[in-house]
């Protein structure tokens, strides 16, 4: 019977019990657990009633012999056997193994053939191929470490040494060999593979013989998306699967690894776990059947026991376990031999699925001086505390030197020993220890101690082939390559070391990753004492040191260094006289000297030299250049973007991004914005390891590189405005720059590329300036005009006034001005909101200008301003000023509402207004650009004012300064709040800033506004008004002052200067040259004048206009026109644009050269003349997609292109051309475009060259259609089209390989359906779904077809719900369909998506449980033959007597069971009426297809198991059975004519005897569990008050699924439970609550709820309703629930805090400090201490710590005398704070004056704690502090 119990524990045959021996399942288990013998099992089938009853006895007294001394000992090696069964935790992963960390710090190892077959096969096929397969995946790629495995011993082998080494596999097959295919449930979970990946999902081998299992993709994505690791689960991957569905008896199952159907799931009976097939990882519900002082005994799985040891209880509960507990546990470990069943109650394994956390590295190592013995085990070893409170453990050979020097003594519980941490065990979440003192002592631990270029000793372990062997330490071994063994090759090296040698070496290399150690015992190496090069940043320039020759050839001698460093000494540096033959010279493995010549770290070269003393000199030199070639690395107005390194009070340090070399650089504080105030803004938001992009190079400073973030300067340096020597400046120019100094005499003003001027006080400002410091800031942004040059001492003098350095339109600049501010405020934002800032973010983000705000006013100051508060603006400071309260008088405490006028994140104060007349909501009017308002002032800042216009109510941002320079205004100008002012409106629409934007003051009309021209260059700005004489053909000679891309200025004479335009400079210009830079500055040049333009227009002038005289010569040097006639090329009228623009015809081809790409324009600008220019569209740049993609890097300044005329633009100023010829959007043509739209399940919308659009439908994306077609497409990017037609102004286009390369020949999966002729009856198409209507789905072939499908060819399937196909037919969703028709007249087109048609897998899945069509036929079938049947019956019936009709009524009587015996939902159907026949077949055609949406069966743990029930209730049922067959066997005909003989009868009655005796005597034992409805009314009928009986009566009735008879025996208990036991009563109605909140609804329980209310005491019903919510996890409804207490149960402390608790538990603390301050308006005074208390204490163990030591410390400041409250703190501070927290503590209250009698306990309190955690010296402190205060006191009570 044992045997048979522990191979079929659950469902199998159940075996009645032999006569007069009653089953006690519980000895079963003790013995199962106790008595490892086989061979007593077997010995209990004995069937004579004295052999049992002798046998029970004695297996009695063993059981509880052994009961009293059980010492559950952790698991030892020696223990270990072969299959057995582990969970285990991926420690490592190399190459070619896995270790594999197990339970009692045990270590197997799993090589890469033992993971599973599909990848052993995969591995075989790769060495045969000898190249690395594509679907390749290294054991890397595949595991992490923390993994946890399910993993199998194979075999356990023994090392010379004695020590044993565990070898595991993992493979499924050998793991889950105790299953088959008929024992699969659902709901188990195993360990699988993936062994192939297939359309629809992956195949699975979970390794059981016959079984198939599928992981459908659905299922999996949600894993792989947590995994992060590609989009694919790769071939032999290890995974935890749930099974989700068997079918075919277990052939094919289908899995889940859904990480929350994992973490859920549980062992349970139902899945008929034996012993035989029991998995480790597997989690169960347990019960504490004993608790041994180490460790305890469980039983789960209703039968089976297993062991908890010390090292697995959860620490949390340490050793508070109780005797039929009941708790989740997780199986360890499965003795094949002994079913010994090891389980862990550690929280980290009760979730599968979940990786164990990785321990911080840095305590391994450490040396513990002192640690406690908390348990000791004769066999494994002993169990300490650290400390820091944790765990950690020592195996017995690790508690001493040797075996013999042993002293158990030494390790009883208490004893403290010195050890050191030499190891962690991540299954059992400890830390391993050594008390061995050489461990203690020892230099070295692990590999990661270890140094290159250390000297270390070790011993000889073994000489091989490659070199020697030496054991460094216990656990490291080196290796000392051949060449190493000597400074000379040794030939035999066994003459010189022997084993066992004690040696010197010195580490070559180190690698712990790949667990590499290469030693060296060359002795010259062993003694240097030159610096030890193990990388290449280290050799710089002239560094000496010893290497060694690893390779002598002709060009040279290879030198190697520590970790594999090597260098090449070419053959001119080998010595100072020529060597011919460098390979006789020196040979492999000689230790050199060298030195360093030159070193390049990123592409790991290194040139060396033997030549040391010709060296030593030019070393300096070579350093110098090393250091200038790192500074011309970055050039100035390169972008960069960079990491900030680190925060300093002038600025940021950072490194430069995608720079191998850390290049310092530095960003000033001042140079990370135009704008002061964003400056110092972005300088606090930025923290040290966040990215700037866009960074320019300004200057070099000493080492630093500068840089700068300033837009204006920025722009002026790529659009060429500035000046990158002295000798290019020249007066008139206007330059962008910044302050570098304020001096009291001027400003010194510094541009890009290092040039300086001065501003003297005169010319710094157009007012009056009194200190130079109240106009300008060190670093603020500039524009100055230079006013003049000193070449001889090279000095610069500057003008920085506003009315010489403005274009003249003010609004325009102040403008730019004001939108650059806001769009650097939307960028912060931006940035934050990436970042996370919460607060800043928030507040940036959330509180815009203009929002409505719920304030309560706060604090009113004495200037008559308001601060506010309230949850929306938490960490700010709400101020308003007395103005914007506006008339009302605020009070403390009132409530109101506010508008947010300006957020300033750098002060966190939040300027908010009450004014009535902004918070009126007013109908907003449009408004328009230009339009002029009258405003009020509202607020002031620094760069703008906010203004609320009077007509509409807006608020609108105005700029204080009209120009970087218009730093200064007088008092009597500055903007005051309130003051009306005129606004013009400059933008109008919604925006990011909250606030639209103007420029103060009106429109200025009929005033010539100069806005910068594209026709400017840089000289444009540059050139004073000089009187000349020259005119038109005049030849003239100078000398080039600079060369710029597009001109070349000229100086004619001292104060003349002329310009050369790029197209006059040569008469041949070829294509791709750059004609400025023939010309060099200081070159003599003669040239021809062709023109003059204006200064200030820069307009061409005609030769008749009276400012020619003072206008720029532009000139010409083009041999052809100095030589020829000159025709006057510019001296045209001033509407000469248009005619000369006419001049070309579209087709044209002309020669330009490029000015600039317009990255905001997307456009390139030429230049063709001095007066004319062009502009190149994106698209017209190129047919080559990557031209496009980066156009700025293919165009450089300066350059000829060849270009074609297409036309003039709007504007009629500019040529525009193109640079691939007029394109024609012909049928048939290739062309390039851009994507600017992506439409869904449509297509893309695609801007062609022309400015025309054009349409890509999905089905021209690709030769091969995809799932998601649009996923590779973006908006912007560039693609090459075909154009497939163009009708109608209507482009449809092709991206198509096929159409674009069609010799390419690529494989087209799908090819193009363009009529319906292409479509064939038969054929499989591909395409995509379209919609979903009543007729059928409606699918997809090509962009003009379409095919039907009707419903019965979609699925095999009935589906009466059509919803249910628009979610597995999603629209645009991929398929397969097969042509089933086509009608070519109607253009209708019948498709099947069947499996047996396409042969693909069902669209709708088979566990959905539905009907299929060909079942509901041949129901049909069944159904009219059985009404034929029926028929003849009826007909018998009529002619039979009453007998004939009492034999027919058993025979009609139909019985549907499921099939599972165990299954406790038994459905009947009797048919007993012929009239019920039509109802009885609905109903039940009804039950069969509404079978899958049933609800699951009921789980419920209970105190008695379902095996016995067959044995002891087995007697009435069968005479249950006997009556109610009677009457067949009255009628058997074979039972009537055999009679009873005398004897027989007499037999008989003896036995039905025998019967009622055992039955009587079963019914009397009192240990006996209840196992029937009337058992349980005979319990309750004895003890009618008792609940718990009452409530397993219902939990009885709920196992059999029978949900109303629980209910009825709950209303039954509360009516016969005396009115008395209140408590019993309300355990009856928490039950009831529980019962409706599993299986009722919501009514139901809220009907129940209100009755419970109304007979108990309504606060102890509404928290337990609370707490079944919380645990059912319905947070919303016990949120609603809390909410309705806190209004009815206000003066419960009890509420308040249960409700906190709950609110911690959810992560919602700050809701749980808002609550906190309810609670203390709602409880009474007296309370306050108490709760803010208690509240303190939740916050430490669920929310914020630092929260809850604020609270205790703002109480204990109010209170210093609740010693009370003081305990509470010490106690939580003891447990959850460092030494020094709880010392400072201790010291305040032993300083408190308190009475003696308490102050006597604190300072006991303070010296337990000393003497636990502290030294002898805090100790003596403490005794020292006592007799102070005792002395104090005494001397106080003498005087």
């Amino acid at each position: 019977m044992v045997s048979m119990e522990e191979n079929f524990p659950r469902g199998g045959t159940q075996k009645k019990p032999a006569e007069g021996k009653t089953p006690n399942s519980k000895l079963e288990r003790d013995n199962l657990f106790d008595v490892h013998h086989e061979e007593q099992s077997k010995k209990r089938k004995r069937s004579q009633k004295d052999q049992g009853k002798q046998k029970k006895f004695k297996a009695d007294k063993m059981a509880a012999a052994k009961e009293n001394f059980v010492n559950i000992e952790p698991l030892t090696i020696e223990a270990v056997c072969e299959g057995m069964l582990f969970l285990g935790c991926v420690k490592e992963v190399s190459d070619y193994e896995l270790v594999v960390s197990l339970p009692n710090g045990l270590v197997g190892f799993v090589p890469v053939t033992q993971i599973s077959d599909a990848y052993s096969k995969m591995l075989s096929k790769q060495v045969a191929q000898g190249e690395l397969l594509e679907d390749w995946n290294s054991l890397s790629d595949m595991y992490s470490p923390g993994t946890l495995v399910r993993c199998i011993v194979t075999s356990v082998e023994k090392s010379a040494d004695g020590r044993r080494s565990i070898k595991l596999s993992v493979d499924p097959r050998k793991v889950n060999k105790g299953l088959n295919a008929s024992a699969l449930a659902s709901g188990m979970l195993l360990s699988g593979f993936v062994s192939s990946v297939e359309d629809h999902g992956y195949l699975i081998d979970i390794g059981v013989s016959g079984a198939h299992a599928f992981l459908p993709h659905q299922k999996a994505q949600n894993y792989i998306r947590a995994l992060k690791r590609g989009s694919d689960l790769k071939i032999g991957q290890n995974l935890n699967c749930v099974i989700v569905e068997v079918k075919s008896e277990g052939r094919v199952v289908c899995v889940s690894i859904d990480r929350s159907e994992v973490a859920a799931s549980l062992a349970t009976e139902r899945q008929n776990w034996t012993l035989s097939n029991l998995l480790p990882g597997l989690v169960v519900k347990a019960r504490v059947q004993k608790v041994a002082p180490l460790g305890i005994k469980l039983s789960f799985l209703s039968s089976f026991t297993g062991i908890v040891d010390f090292m697995h209880m959860d620490p949390e509960k340490s050793m508070n376990y109780s005797p039929d507990q009941m708790m989740k546990a997780c199986i360890l470990s499965i003795h094949p031999a002994s079913k010994v069943v090891r389980l862990t109650l550690r929280q980290a394994f009760l979730h599968p699925g979940a990786s164990l956390s990785q321990p911080s590295s840095g305590r391994v190592g450490a040396v513990v001086e002192e640690s406690t013995v908390k348990a000791f085990y004769k066999q494994f070893g002993a169990i300490f505390e650290l400390d820091d409170g944790t765990f950690a453990f020592a195996r017995l050979r690790h508690l001493s030197k040797t075996r013999k020097s042993f002293k158990p003594g030494a390790f009883k519980m208490g004893c403290k020993h010195k050890c050191r941490i030499i190891d962690y065990s991540l299954m059992d979440e400890m830390c391993i220890v050594s008390l061995k003192y050489q461990v203690i002592e020892a230099r070295f631990l692990q590999l990661q101690d270890i140094h290159t270029g250390d000297v270390v000793q070790g011993k000889v372990v073994a000489l091989k082939s490659i070199g020697m062997q030496v054991k460094v330490t216990d656990g490291i071994k080196g290796l000392v390559p051949s060449m190493h063994l000597a400074d000379v090759t040794l030939k035999q090296p066994e003459k010189k070391y022997n084993i066992g040698d004690e040696v010197r070496c010195r580490v070559l290399e180190c690698n712990p990753a790949g667990k590499k150690l290469i030693l060296t015992l060359k002795k010259s190496l062993i003694q240097s004492k030159l610096p030890v090069l193990s990388n290449y940043e280290d050799a710089k320039p002239g560094l000496i040191t010893h290497g060694f020759v690893v390779c002598a050839r002709d060009f040279g001698c290879i030198v190697k260094f520590y970790n594999d460093v090597k260098g090449l000494v070419p053959k001119n540096e080998l010595s100072s006289e020529p060597i011919s033959c460098p390979d006789k010279v020196f040979h492999e493995g000689q230790v050199v000297k060298v030195v360093v010549l030159k070193c390049e770290p990123q592409q790991e070269r290194l040139l060396l030299s033997f030549r040391l003393s010709s060296k030593a000199v030019p070393e300096d030199k070579k350093e110098c250049t090393a250091k200038k070639k790192q500074e011309v690395k970055y050039q100035i107005g390169e972008m960069v973007d960079v990491k900030v390194l680190k925060k300093k009070d002038n600025g940021l340090e950072v490194s430069i991004l995608e720079d191998e070399d850390n290049v310092a650089a530095l960003i000033p504080t001042m140079h990370l914005s135009d704008f002061v105030a964003n400056c110092k803004l972005l300088w606090h938001c930025l923290q040290e390891g966040d990215v700037l992009p866009r960074v320019m190079c300004l200057s070099y400073k000493e080492e630093h590189i500068i840089l700068s973030r300033k837009s204006a300067v920025i722009s002026a340096v790529q659009e060429e405005q500035v000046v990158r020597r002295f000798s290019e400046i020249q007066p008139g120019m206007l330059l962008t720059g910044y302050v570098r100094n304020v001096m009291p005499f001027g400003v010194f003003v510094e541009f890009p590329f290092g040039v300086t001027g001065l501003a003297p006080k005169v010319s710094m400002s157009d007012k009056f300036v009194t200190d130079t410091k109240d106009h300008f800031v060190v670093g603020q942004t500039v524009i100055a005009k230079v006013m003049s040059i000193d070449e001889e001492k090279q000095r610069v003098l500057l003008n920085l006034k506003v009315s010489e350095c403005s274009s003249g339109d003010s609004a325009a600049e102040s403008f730019a001005l004001l939108n650059q501010y806001f769009k650097e405020m939307k960028e912060i934002r931006n940035f934050l909101r990436s970042k996370g800032e919460s607060r800043i973010a928030q507040g940036l983000c959330e509180l815009m200008p203009g929002k409505e705000l719920q304030l309560v006013v706060q604090d009113v100051k004495e200037d008559g301003s308001a601060l506010f508060g309230g949850s929306c603006i938490t960490g700010w400071t709400v101020t308003a000023t007395r103005y914007h309260l506006g008339d009302k008088s605020v009070v403390p405490g009132e409530k109101t509402k506010a508008l947010v006028l300006h957020v300033d994140a750098l002060t966190s104060k939040v300027y908010v207004s009450l004014r009535e007349k902004l918070l009126k909501q007013r109908a907003k009017q449009r408004l328009t650009e230009n339009s002029q308002h009258s405003a009020l002032v509202q607020h002031i800042e620094e760069e703008f004012a906010i203004v609320s216009l009077l007509d509409s109510g807006h608020l609108v941002a105005i700029p204080i300064a009209s120009h970087f320079n218009d730093t200064f205004r007088f008092d009597s100008e500055k903007l005051k709040v309130g003051q009306t002012i005129s606004a013009t409106l400059k933008e109008v629409k919604v925006n990011d800033h909250g606030v639209l934007l103007a420029v103060q003051g009106p429109a200025k009309k009929n005033v010539f506004v100069r806005v910068r021209n594209e026709s400017e260059t840089a000289l444009e700005e540059v050139v004073a008004a000089v009187k000349h004489s020259l005119s038109l053909g005049d030849v003239v000679a100078g000398t080039v002052k600079s060369v710029k891309p597009t001109h070349v200025t000229v100086a004619i004479d001292d104060k003349l200067i002329g310009s050369i335009h790029v197209s006059r400079i040569l008469d041949e210009v070829p294509i791709g040259s750059f004609p400025t830079y023939t010309l060099k500055a200081g070159q003599k040049v003669t040239a021809r004048v062709i023109g003059g333009r204006e200064v200030n227009t820069h307009r061409y002038l005609p030769i008749t206009h009276p400012h020619f005289t003072q206008s720029i010569p532009e000139l010409s040097i083009r041999p052809s026109e100095i030589e020829g006639e000159v025709t006057a090329i510019l001296n045209t009228e001033e509407d000469s644009a248009l005619k000369k623009l006419g001049l070309y015809d579209v087709g044209q081809t002309v020669t330009c050269f490029v000015k600039k790409y317009n990255i905001l324009k997307n456009w390139l600008e030429v230049e063709v003349a001095p007066d004319i220019r062009g502009r190149v569209p994106h698209l017209l740049l190129s047919l080559n997609t990557k031209v496009l993609k980066h156009p700025e890097k293919s165009f450089k300044n300066g350059q000829a292109i060849s270009a074609t005329v297409t036309g003039t633009d709007v504007t009629e100023k500019n040529l525009c051309l193109s640079l691939t010829g007029i394109q024609s959007l012909k049928q048939g043509t290739i062309t390039v475009g851009m994507i600017t739209k992506l439409t869904p399940h449509i297509g893309l919308t695609i801007a062609l060259p022309s400015g025309k659009i054009g349409r890509v439908s999905i089905f021209h994306l690709s030769d091969t259609y995809m799932e998601n077609p649009l996923s590779d497409f973006k908006v912007g990017k560039i693609v090459r089209c075909y154009i497939l037609s163009n009708e109608n102004g209507k482009i449809q286009l092709s991206l198509r390989q096929s159409r674009l390369n069609p010799k390419s020949n690529s494989k087209v999966e799908d090819v193009e359906i363009i009529s319906i002729k292409d479509v064939k009856k038969g054929q499989l198409v591909r395409g995509y779904v379209k919609s979903i209507t009543p007729s059928g789905v409606f699918f997809g072939l090509s962009t003009s077809l379409m095919g039907r499908i009707l419903f019965q060819n979609v699925s095999p399937y009935f589906v009466q719900n059509h919803s249910l196909y628009e979610k597995y037919l999603a629209e645009g969703k991929l398929l397969t369909a097969k042509v089933l028709g086509v009608n070519r007249k109607g253009k209708h087109i019948e498709l099947s998506l069947l499996p047996e048609d396409t042969g693909m897998p069902n669209i709708l899945p088979e566990s959905l449980g539905l009907p299929r069509y060909d079942a509901e036929e041949e129901k049909r079938e069944a159904e009219d033959k059985e009404k034929r049947e029926e028929l003849k019956m009826k007909t018998k019936q009529r002619r039979g007597n009453s007998e004939s009709e009492q034999e027919a009524k058993p025979k009609k009587r139909k019985k549907i069971c499921p099939a599972d015996e165990n299954d406790s939902g038994i459905e009947v159907y009797y048919r007993e009426e012929e009239d019920d026949d039509q109802k009885e077949e609905a109903a039940k055609k009804k039950a069969k297809i509404k079978k899958p949406g049933e609800a699951p069966r009921l789980q419920v743990s209970i105190g008695f198991t379902w095996d016995e029930d067959m044995n002891a209730v087995n007697i009435p049922v069968l005479n249950q059975k006997e009556e109610s067959s009677e009457s067949e066997e009255e009628e058997d005909p074979q039972s009537k004519l055999k009679k009873q003989t005398k004897k027989e009868k007499e037999l008989e009655k003896q036995k039905k005897e025998k019967e009622l005796c055992k039955l009587e005597a079963a019914l009397m034992d009192p240990s006996r569990q209840p196992q029937s409805a009337d058992d349980f009314d005979r319990l309750v009928l004895s003890s009618p008050n008792s609940s718990i009986l009452w409530l397993q009566y219902m939990a009885f009735h709920l196992q059999a699924t029978e949900i109303e008879k629980a209910r009825a025996v709950a209303e039954r208990a509360l009516k016969t439970i005396c009115f008395r036991e209140e408590q019993e009563k309300l355990n009856v109605w928490v039950a009831l609550l529980n019962l409706e909140n599993m299986y009722g609804t919501e009514e139901t329980l809220m009907k129940v709820f209100e009755r419970a209310v109304q007979y108990n005491e309504p606060l102890k019903v509404f928290q337990h309703l609370c707490d079944i919510y919380a645990n059912s996890e319905k947070y919303k409804q016990a949120e609603e629930l809390y909410h309705t207490m806190l209004k009815r149960f206000r003066q419960e402390k009890s509420v308040w805090l249960k409700y906190a608790s709950f609110l911690l538990k959810q992560g919602q603390t700050e809701a749980t400090h808002r609550l906190l301050e309810r609670a203390l308006k709602a409880l009474p005074t007296k309370e306050h201490v108490d709760v803010i208390s208690r509240f303190a204490q939740l916050e430490f163990r669920f929310g914020d710590p630092q929260h809850a030591k604020a609270l205790f410390e703002s109480t204990l400041n109010s209170y210093p005398k609740r010693t009370d409250i003081w305990s509470i703190y010490m106690d939580i501070m003891i447990k959850h704070g460092s030494q020094k927290e709880v010392r400072d503590i201790f010291e305040r209250v032993i300083h408190l004056s308190l009475a003696p009698k308490k102050m006597k306990f604190f300072f006991k309190r303070y010296l337990d704690y000393e003497k636990k955690f502290g030294t002898t010296e805090s100790v003596l402190a403490v005794k020292r502090a006592a007799l102070e205060y005792v002395e104090t006191k005494s001397s106080l009570a003498d005087t």
